[in-house]
């Protein structure tokens, strides 16, 4: 893992739990994120409900790197997503180091997370 990268999103989850009173990992982050693009707020959410927030969260922090565009809302607002190229292949370590690069841009990008230089 890039030491600086695990050093930012350390500080991202300190920050994080700091706020919300527990801790945070990358699923709570990426439920979060969900939940803010759904922008429906903080409810109580079905099983499958989840699972979609998470996804909605996967195709929003990869947009910037090219592999999923928005689309559009259905009626119910939900968010949707094109896949625009496949993921390629990752191993874990190279799938938790985009996700937490993607994560952290999101979060600053979206002024929940000031990364001080």
């Amino acid at each position: 893992m890039d030491y600086d990268l695990d050093l930012r999103f350390q500080k991202l989850k300190s920050e994080m739990a700091a706020k919300f009173g527990m801790d945070m990992d990358e699923k709570a982050l990426l439920f979060l994120i969900g939940v803010n693009e759904y922008g429906q707020g903080q409810r109580n959410y079905t099983k499958n409900e989840k699972m979609d927030l998470m996804h909605v969260a996967i195709c929003t922090v990869l947009m910037p790197y090219g592999y999923y565009d928005f689309v559009g809302r259905d009626e119910d607002g939900w968010p949707h997503f094109n896949l625009l190229k496949e993921l390629p292949a990752l191993d874990h370590r190279e799938q938790q180091f985009l996700l937490k690069e993607a994560i952290l841009e999101y979060m600053v990008q979206h002024g929940y997370y000031e990364e001080i230089p």
